[in-house]
């Protein structure tokens, strides 16, 4: 991935991170772009991004955009990102969908204060670390973040699993989904059994 970004990609990646840097919030890339860089390579259309900002400064952050060609691909975005906490924007330039989304608990605040930055094709980016990657995917539970956590064990056989679960735990308990860690623990068994 890190070798083979497409231009597109790359050029809607720098836009997000000027924007992210003027407007001084705490952030983070996510989702594809950091499964891909991360762990295995795969292809992702899109750009998601968790931050931190006070809702009263969402509208400042939106307009800062603009100056960045990143422009919201709904009408009334904040309506949208009040009601479900992401803010659904677009790259002009490349026409890559750029969706960031407004973290508020104590394990996204860590999550952001935790991440390092990573070189994608000569740009700066700040990614999760491998282990609050895996809790996002194992929260997400889409067959694509079933996979991204294959990847991503397989390329961290050193990460600290125990740490993951203790999250994934108290999502199932906050979610109500019993299974989430279940589906989390095969994963992790099929992985050490792999050569």
């Amino acid at each position: 991935m890190v070798d083979r970004v497409p231009a597109t990609l790359l050029a809607a990646l720098a836009d997000l991170m000027k924007w992210l840097d003027a407007t001084n919030m705490p952030s983070m890339v996510i989702g594809g772009v950091a499964a891909s860089v991360l762990g295995r390579p795969r292809l992702t259309q899109d750009i998601d991004a968790l931050a931190i900002l006070p809702e009263g400064e969402w509208a400042n952050a939106v307009s800062a955009a603009a100056r960045h060609g990143i422009l919201p691909r709904i009408e009334n975005p904040l309506d949208f990102a009040r009601r479900s906490r992401v803010l659904l924007m677009r790259h002009v330039e490349s026409g890559i969908d750029i969706d960031v989304t407004f973290g508020g608990l104590s394990f996204e605040q860590e999550a952001i204060d935790n991440s390092k930055i990573h070189d994608i094709g000569g740009l700066r980016v700040r990614l999760p670390r491998v282990e609050d990657l895996l809790v996002m995917k194992a929260v997400a539970r889409r067959p694509k973040d079933l996979q991204d956590i294959e990847g991503l064990l397989a390329a961290h056989p050193e990460a600290d699993v125990a740490t993951v679960r203790q999250w994934v735990s108290e999502f199932a308990t906050a979610m109500s989904t019993s299974d989430m860690l279940d589906d989390f623990d095969k994963l992790v068994a099929r992985s050490k059994s792999r050569p």
